[in-house]
């Protein structure tokens, strides 16, 4: 089985989803009340952190920019 590199982003993103699934299920039961600015906010704030994660941790190919700047001409 290859390796896999752990996708960071990802996983910021996916704990931000379930920690705001719980939030939804805690106010759905009336034991908790919250205002849907708060949660937009916290969506902001947490989508931005995993696009951070996510550009701090991928992989830093050595690829050469293409040769082939201009095809055109004659």
């Amino acid at each position: 089985m290859a390796k896999r590199r752990t996708d960071w982003g990802s996983l910021v993103a996916g704990v931000l989803f379930l920690g705001l699934a719980v939030a939804f299920v805690m106010r759905g039961t009336g034991d908790w009340e919250f205002n849907i600015v708060w949660v937009l906010l916290a969506l902001a704030l947490g989508l931005g952190a995993a696009g951070v994660a996510r550009a701090l941790t991928r992989p830093r190919g050595d690829r050469q920019p293409s040769d082939r700047t201009s095809e055109s001409g004659g």
